[in-house]
């Protein structure tokens, strides 16, 4: 399901919760903390391909209903737009897990700014869904995951860091990243709210990752 509509010309931004904090793949002109209502970040999605396979699969994040999540906020050039939207279309939906659609967020720097960014939600109605599982439920799937993008334990971690950068800390994340046993569980900005990050601007910032290999679904 596509929303992004065509005729759309100007700049666009883009809403990561998950490895897109981290390795987003693309170059964008600003990167600001951001928080969207009225949904939360869960490791809602098994992973058939990209962290695990349907005989072992692993798990993903999604954003499902109610709560709300913190994230990165990327603003991406008008002239990016159309390869980026086809970029995170490639990475997001190759098992057409996710549902394409614009959301309200509210960007966490100076100015207070809200925007409408473009992101991935669960489909509920899908076989991937795994809906809401405890943490050793969790542990286990993520344990044994390991797909075309590697370990579904970096996954985990790097996520954790990624939040922990930004002085956020989510429970049960934080958890199912402890079973693996990594101190990176636990990694927190000192002193720190996130409300106090700002937002990282230049001419264009160079992508953390590459347009090589998805790390979604």
């Amino acid at each position: 399901m596509a929303v992004t509509d065509a005729h759309e010309t100007g700049d666009l931004w883009v809403f990561g919760y998950g490895s897109l904090m981290w390795r987003p793949g693309f170059a964008a002109l600003e990167r600001v903390p951001a928080r969207l209502i009225g949904l939360h970040r869960a490791l809602c999605v098994f992973s058939f391909v990209h962290r695990g396979t349907p005989e072992k699969p692993g798990l993903v994040l999604g954003l499902d209903r109610g709560g709300m999540c913190r994230g990165i906020a990327y603003r991406v050039a008008a002239g990016k737009r159309d390869e980026t939207v086809a970029y995170l279309r490639g990475r997001e939906q190759v098992t057409s897990v996710y549902l394409e659609t614009v959301r309200r967020i509210a960007l966490e720097d100076e100015a207070r700014r809200q925007v409408r960014a473009l992101t991935y939600i669960v489909d509920r109605g899908h076989v991937q869904y795994a809906g809401r599982l405890g943490v050793a439920q969790s542990v286990h799937y993520v344990r044994q995951g390991f797909g075309r993008s590697g370990a579904n334990r970096d996954y985990v971690v790097e996520t954790v860091r990624a939040l922990g950068a930004l002085g956020y800390s989510e429970t049960d994340l934080h958890a199912i990243a402890g079973g693996m046993g990594s101190s990176a569980s636990t990694t927190m900005v000192p002193g720190r709210r996130s409300s106090e990050r700002r937002g990282q601007n230049s001419p264009e910032l160079s992508a953390m990752g590459t347009h090589g290999t998805p790390a979604l679904p």
